[in-house]
């Protein structure tokens, strides 16, 4: 698929196309640090020394522009999935797609290829736009999925949900990898590879005799029947199914049965439910992690009971977290904090892989890396459905969690009915 682009004028030069790019690339970077909500026009304009009146002759609206600068990504990590599934085998085409990401990464960080998107907004862009955007990256994911070939006798909804998962922490890749010197990305993506290819544990025994304590979740939060709760919870669900466009006020009310004046007796304005939002998740995630601190010493089974409770609450009744996409909603000034204290919560998942790797239970690895693909997958883990249709809580450790702590060929050990 290829991008929907205006009817060149009939002397086109190749200023045109140029131009076009760079308009591309500053959007690209635009939409990146603000949002799809916090961009202008006027704003892109001027980052690539513009007026606006000149940037509309390439796009009148900005719905356009955000669909074209997100199809670019999906359109380069497509390229690099095409290109690894002329590997021979299974490992070796997940170990390209890895190294293929990390090499797009270092190429704009070298300044060689203009600034990508994250596929974490695609759901926020505006229609028709969005679905045409949609449909490429579902065309992403069908040729992602060959690289958990037929071969393998594997349910349609098992390869459906490790092809999610294998996207999902590719698509992550651009959170962390700056960590890194652009030169060292490769071996971050082949440590990564190794990471996933065979899992977290040291043995695949400790997932089945040592599954750490089951805890509860929404401790932490308030009451299932209470109000300001019941707001936040359809707020949330709607901000990561439709971005903040379009979880509008009338839509929150209308699905709760409430009046949009029930709305504004517990929230100021949409911006600071955005924020209460993101308190309600943190909230949550900082209770399952201290109550595995307190009920274990283990590093293995905080790291386990902490993914698998939170994993399994994504998709409960009391669910889901706030994607941390949804920072972009935010305002300029709460934004920072809202970074700041979801790197601290994930932070602590590498406290806990340092203790399970203490223990012998965890294998060594980079324990910042590790962490990193923990809170990817919680925050995946409520868009799972999108791809597994009517899955069941009983299957989402088999189908989801499990490929991360024993890798992502390995078959379920305990296959879901």
């Amino acid at each position: 698929m290829s991008m929907v682009q205006r009817p060149l004028p009939p002397a086109a030069t190749e200023r045109f196309h140029s131009r076009r790019e760079a308009i591309l690339v500053a959007a690209a970077q635009e939409f990146d640090q603000h949002g799809i909500r916090g961009v202008t026009l006027a704003g892109v304009a001027a980052r690539v020394g513009l007026q606006k009146a000149s940037l509309n002759y390439y796009y009148r609206r900005k719905e356009d522009l955000a669909a074209d600068c997100m199809l670019r990504s999906v359109l380069a990590l497509r390229a690099v999935v095409d290109a690894a599934l002329r590997q021979p085998s299974a490992p070796a085409r997940i170990r390209a797609v890895l190294a293929g990401q990390a090499a797009l990464l270092a190429e704009v960080a070298e300044g060689g290829r203009g600034a990508l998107l994250s596929f974490n907004e695609i759901r926020a862009l505006a229609q028709p736009q969005g679905e045409r955007v949609f449909e490429a990256y579902r065309q992403l994911f069908r040729s992602l999925r060959q690289c958990f070939p037929a071969s393998l006798g594997w349910s349609r909804a098992l390869r459906n949900a490790r092809t999610h998962l294998l996207l999902v922490l590719a698509n992550g890749m651009r959170a962390w990898i700056g960590r890194y010197e652009p030169a060292d990305y490769a071996w971050a993506a082949q440590h990564l590879a190794d990471m996933l290819l065979h899992g977290l544990a040291a043995a695949p025994r400790h997932w089945h005799e040592r599954p750490g304590p089951q805890l509860e979740v929404g401790c932490s939060a308030a009451p299932a029947s209470d109000v300001r709760e019941a707001f936040l919870q359809a707020a949330t669900a709607l901000i990561n199914e439709q971005g903040f466009r379009g979880a509008s006020i009338d839509r929150i009310a209308a699905q709760l049965h409430r009046t949009k004046g029930a709305f504004y007796h517990h929230h100021a304005n949409k911006d600071e439910l955005i924020a209460q939002c993101f308190e309600r998740s943190f909230a949550i995630v900082r209770g399952v992690q201290s109550a595995a601190m307190a009920r274990t010493d283990s590093g293995w089974e905080r790291l386990l009971a902490s993914t698998r409770a939170l994993a399994l609450f994504q998709l409960s009744d009391r669910g889901p977290l706030l994607r941390g996409s949804a920072r972009n909603a935010l305002a300029e000034g709460a934004r920072q904090g809202a970074v700041q204290r979801g790197d601290r919560l994930t932070e602590r998942f590498g406290l806990f892989v340092v203790g399970g790797m203490g223990e012998g239970a965890i294998a060594p690895v980079d324990a910042g890396l590790a962490a990193q693909q923990v809170a990817c997958l919680i925050n995946a883990a409520s868009s799972l459905r999108w791809w597994v249709p009517g899955i069941r809580p009983q299957e989402v450790l088999p189908l989801f969690v499990e490929p991360l702590f024993l890798g992502l060929l390995r078959p379920p050990s305990a296959p879901p009915a």
